[in-house]
């Protein structure tokens, strides 16, 4: 199958000049390889599909409601004492959450500017939680901020790192703080897909930088980029080795799950899923774009778990090492849209938010929750 993007180059070529030009038009993976599994899939009797029956004997989490009434929530910071920061994209708002209380507006960031897939994004926060971090489009780029933060309020927004491309879509935006002390940030393509593969570019892209906002050391670059070749890495978890996982959005054929290595390039534009090009590198897990498009991404109890936003379903992937065993769906179409799911501060349950207001005006706002699953 051709990559849409060359295909429609290639479509107004002659049949001679397509002969000659085949090998510039190149042409994404069909089929996974034989090292990147298939999770599960929309069509009938996928064994994976909890849609058709699929998964039976693989338990789902029990589920409590932590708040409704949120609009279009995207990043989580799980908090020592049991509450809750979020995000919301289109509001541009910081949320309190506490277990059975009216969220508590803290912070509005108003340099955000949302539109499309851009606003108020990911949030994160430093090991000792007094400070947090906030990913979020503003009038001419992506950013990211820095507050203060001391268990009630939240201080003035600081911007560390700008420049990051923006874009209608494919915006980034998740942020992990790794087991090395530094902060890790997803940024999609904006739409460009060249900008994928220049490294000098912060454009699709994971990005490891210091909590200052400055290049972290020993970059592969010498720049804030950490791996390269992504359309739109929408979540990231680091499992208990230290390994860094990143789920993201395909174009038309293929959803991906990937183990991140430094210096890495994972292929976007040429390739989508995987590839027999030995100088890039495939998905550990692909799923079709009907089944996924994934979001969160949470490392829990030895198993990865991706929200999947059009698949609208929560996807379990155990864990051997660095190798994944078969996805298993929870929830599907239960809850509509799952955007983020992060692990609360304890370790003994997930906490996991809908997302069902897209800001395009063609569903209800405030009609989104955060969810707590145990067991």
């Amino acid at each position: 199958m051709l990559r849409s993007r060359w295909a429609y180059a290639c479509a107004g070529l002659g049949i001679a000049a397509l002969l000659v030009v085949l090998t510039s038009c190149g042409a994404a993976a069909s089929e996974p390889s034989a090292d990147t599994r298939t999770g599960g899939s929309t069509s009938a009797g996928s064994p994976t599909d909890t849609r058709t029956g699929g998964g039976a004997g693989a338990r789902s989490p029990t589920v409590s409601e932590v708040a409704s009434g949120l609009t279009s929530p995207w990043g989580l910071v799980a908090l020592a004492d049991g509450s809750t920061l979020v995000s919301e994209r289109d509001t541009r708002r910081i949320l309190h959450l506490v277990d059975g209380q009216v969220p508590t507006p803290l912070l509005t960031i108003d340099d955000a500017r949302p539109a499309g897939e851009g606003g108020l994004l990911g949030l994160a926060a430093t090991q000792d939680q007094q400070t947090v971090f906030a990913y979020y489009t503003a009038e001419n780029d992506n950013r990211l901020a820095s507050m203060s933060w001391d268990g009630q309020h939240l201080g003035e927004p600081t911007v560390i790192l700008s420049g990051i491309p923006k874009g209608g879509r494919h915006n980034g935006g998740r942020l992990a703080l790794g087991p090395d002390g530094q902060l890790y940030v997803s940024t999609g393509e904006s739409g460009d897909a060249g900008l994928a593969q220049d490294t000098k570019s912060l454009g699709g892209k994971i990005l490891r930088i210091t909590t200052a906002g400055k290049p972290a050391p020993g970059n592969p670059f010498g720049n804030e980029v950490y791996s390269y070749g992504h359309r739109n890495v929408q979540g990231l978890a680091f499992d208990d080795e230290g390994r860094l996982w990143a789920s993201e959005l395909g174009e038309q054929s293929w959803d991906e799950l990937n183990l991140i290595t430094e210096g890495g390039n994972y292929g976007w534009p040429q390739v989508e899923g995987s590839s027999e090009n030995k100088d890039l590198i495939n998905p550990k897990v692909v799923w079709e774009t009907s089944a996924a498009s994934p979001s969160g991404l949470a490392y829990w109890r030895g198993k990865l778990w991706m929200a999947a936003l059009r698949g609208q379903q929560l996807w379990e992937i155990p864990l051997r090492g660095t190798t994944p065993g078969s996805p298993v769906g929870h929830f599907a179409d239960k809850y509509g849209r799952l955007r983020s799911v992060t692990v609360t501060h304890d370790g003994s349950s997930l906490l996991l938010s809908s997302s069902n207001t897209d800001g395009r005006g063609d569903q209800q706002s405030g009609d989104d929750r955060l969810l707590k699953l145990t067991g």
